[in-house]
């Protein structure tokens, strides 16, 4: 299938040419007064439009921006030279062009999904948007867009179309893209629209040329060329699809519309009779509430030879999958007129031209200025002074003349003034590059030029004037992005019917996936572990109602540049908001490693800068996370207190063993020196020891508690050495 046949894949309902059916060939009649139709609303319009590209396609070369008429007089004419006056081309629109549809490329519009209605779900809306933005790159949708706005700024009208392709040769997921028109004039829509992007239009054409060599390859069981040409003689609907050496072979979309009625149910809900959910219903027992007439529309796609339909599907989408881009636009007495901006300026480039061109031929055809010195002066050197201007000769000699009667010598020669352009042709010129910025609103700022302006916010309000001259260009653009928006989200969920997972990509041009169920009655399902934490999410397009806004504005990597050179100013001004927002300073850096030492840099910052508190969620892990953090300090207080107790009792038991040491050493003392006494010798040191304690009151007759601090191995001894009348009472 073709390239022209993509849009086919949506549903399949067979097809194939339709010969002797009375109702196919009633829409072939309104198929072909259609495209007549419209060749004729557009046929004015389309040839200034025409004329504005090949004026824009100006060059030295092509001689395109002369008029025929002015050119046959100045230029040559099969090849003989007539009168060989300059003709130059200066084309001074490219610039002009250019200067709005790369302001375009800069400030890209794009579309962002919001909820329309309760159903609808914000997180759905940010897989919308992430989805939007996986096909617009695996479209390379920004040449479309590109295209489109250079056909509109140009010559008034540019279009984008929606395809859907099968995800790979292997499968039967399919995927929306974003397709690219860059012949503009190979469209032909409906001219009763009212909605500047076309999103009101019942029929549109997108027709191609083909050479009947390649029509019989492509279309083998399609009627002969010969059948087709004798059907088309003195039918005019017929011969514009025929051409010398081409057939013309055309996209058609139209809009059927069927006419049901609707059942309101309780609850609010509806259904179409006879459809499976107005029969689900009234077997519930449930009985219609209210009924109406409602007109259902089908988008049908067809594919066609004016002659026969070679193909044709259903289009899963509710609009006709072109979207218009118009410049300006204008219903003259009830014919539509639009145009860009060249038409208005090309008169001013004409006369540009023309001056500049008169402005060569003058110079070009002026003498030559040339040497003016007294007879006799130049003799015998004529060689050198002929050749002057062509060689460069190290000096040059005269005779010298004194025939003034005086005997004075005269002077020397001298070069006369060289010709120069009248003031006028200069003024005219500059005139006429001042009728261009004029006509194209735009003037010296919004082209580059200096001014006397010297701050940066005096430099951009004279940009933005300029910017406000031709901001309905970059305008249109943008209600055309909306559209294609709308149409991918009305798309989505018809396309993207069965379990898959689809490829999401962020704001920063971070890809990440999302689960898509379309089976599952809520926008939303989370997956949570034993713990209630969401471990994933799964989707559904299909539930809820969503609308579209667009913005205007630089592209991420531009923004992302604009906040660090302010966010470096606030820093330097601040150093302490280093340890506040220094990971986002380091992240916005183009530089190899830069996310890696942001995400260092965050792990030193206050963790309560990346909390949210207004999470209940997230409030009440954070209470178990602080409940835990005292459970681990009391455990901690709880090891340091047997850890101290565990030293103290080994100090307690060093200091037992030292004890026990110290007393086995001083039994071992005195039994040494008990073996060494006789009892005579015991019994007087005995005797003058209690004497010496009962004189300092250290013994107290009757205190057992003094008996007790009487050394244990001493006891024995005096039990042994004295007798029983002698002892201290109570001993």
């Amino acid at each position: 299938m073709s390239e022209m046949g993509t849009p086919g894949y949506v549903a399949n309902i067979g097809g194939g040419p339709g010969k002797g059916d009375k109702k196919n060939d009633d829409r072939l009649a309104t198929m072909r007064s259609r495209l007549q139709m419209g060749l004729s609303a557009f046929n004015d319009s389309r040839a200034d439009e025409l004329d504005d590209l090949r004026f824009m396609a100006g060059s030295p070369d092509n001689h395109w921006q002369w008029p025929a008429d002015v050119l046959a007089t100045r230029g040559s004419v099969q090849g003989q030279t007539i009168n060989a006056r300059p003709c130059l081309t200066i084309n001074k629109l490219p610039a002009h062009v250019r200067s709005v549809t790369n302001d375009q490329r800069q400030n890209r519009p794009s579309g962002k999904v919001i909820p329309a209605n309760d159903d609808a779900d914000i997180e759905v809306a940010e897989i919308f948007d992430g989805i939007i933005r996986h096909i617009e790159y695996i479209s390379d949708a920004d040449v479309a867009y590109d295209t489109a706005c250079d056909n509109q700024v140009t010559f008034g009208e540019g279009y984008i179309r929606i395809l859907t392709e099968y995800c790979d040769d292997t499968t039967f997921d399919q995927d929306i893209k974003i397709g690219r028109i860059r012949n503009s004039f190979s469209v032909i829509m409906d001219p009763q629209i009212q909605d500047p992007a076309g999103a009101d239009a019942q029929w549109c054409f997108i027709t191609e040329d083909v050479l009947k060599t390649d029509y019989e390859r492509l279309y083998p069981d399609a009627s002969p060329i010969s059948t087709m040409m004798a059907q088309g003689v003195g039918d005019q609907e017929l011969s514009v699809w025929l051409g010398e050496n081409t057939i013309r072979i055309a996209e058609y979309f139209y809009i059927e519309t069927k006419q049901e009625t609707l059942n309101l149910y309780p609850g609010n809900v509806t259904a179409f009779q006879g459809s499976p959910e107005d029969k689900q219903y009234r077997a519930m027992g449930m009985r219609p509430v209210r009924t109406r007439l409602s007109d259902r529309k089908q988008v049908k796609w067809c594919k066609t030879n004016g002659y026969e339909m070679l193909e044709e599907r259903d289009w899963a989408g509710k609009w006709i999958p072109v979207v218009r881009i118009v410049g300006n636009e204008f219903e003259v007495e009830g014919r539509l007129y639009v145009s860009g901006l060249v038409r208005n300026a090309k008169d001013a480039q004409r006369m540009y031209n023309y001056w500049v061109s008169q402005e060569a031929e003058m110079l070009a055809l002026a003498p030559k200025a040339p040497f003016i010195g007294y007879g006799g002066q130049f003799e015998g050197y004529e060689q050198q002074w002929k050749t002057a201007n062509t060689n460069n000769w190290p000096y040059l000699e005269v005779n010298p003349d004194i025939t003034d009667g005086q005997g004075a010598m005269l002077p020397l020669p001298q070069r006369a003034q060289p010709p120069m352009a009248s003031s006028g042709l200069l003024q005219a010129k500059a005139g006429a590059a001042e009728d261009i910025k004029g006509t194209t609103g735009q003037y010296d700022a919004s082209l580059g030029a200096t001014s006397n302006e010297r701050s940066g916010k005096a430099i951009l309000a004279r940009q933005q004037q300029g910017d406000t001259g031709t901001f309905h260009f970059i305008d249109a653009l943008a209600r055309g992005v909306r559209m294609v928006t709308r149409q991918i989200v009305d798309l989505a969920p018809k396309i993207y019917d069965t379990q898959r997972i689809a490829r999401i990509i962020g704001l920063d041009g971070e890809t990440s996936m999302a689960k898509i169920d379309p089976t599952q009655p809520q926008p939303v399902r989370k997956i949570v572990d034993q713990t209630g934490v969401v471990i994933d999410k799964i989707y559904n397009l299909g539930v809820g109602k969503y609308d579209v806004r667009v913005t205007t504005g630089p592209s991420y990597l531009t923004k992302r540049q604009q906040s660090m050179e302010a966010m470096q100013q606030i820093l330097q001004g601040n150093p302490q908001l280093w340890g506040v927002a220094g990971d986002l300073f380091i992240k916005n850096m183009d530089w190899p490693g830069a996310q890696e030492m942001a995400d260092r840099f965050r792990k030193t910052m206050d963790p309560k800068l990346f909390t949210d508190e207004d999470d209940p969620a997230l409030q009440a892990a954070q209470q178990q996370l602080q409940a835990q953090q005292q459970q681990i300090e009391q455990l901690g207080q709880m090891l340091e207190k047997v850890g101290e107790s565990m030293q103290m009792r080994e100090v307690e038991t060093k200091e037992f063993d030292s004890k026990i040491k110290a007393f086995d050493a001083e039994t071992k003392r005195i039994v040494a020196f008990q073996n060494s006494l006789g009892p005579e010798q015991i019994q007087d040191i005995v005797m003058g020891t209690l004497a010496g304690m009962m004189s300092t009151n250290d013994l107290v007759i009757g205190a057992p508690a003094r008996e007790q601090e009487m050394p244990p191995e001493m006891m024995p001894m005096m039990q042994q050495q004295l007798p029983l009348e002698q002892m201290p009472n109570g001993a």
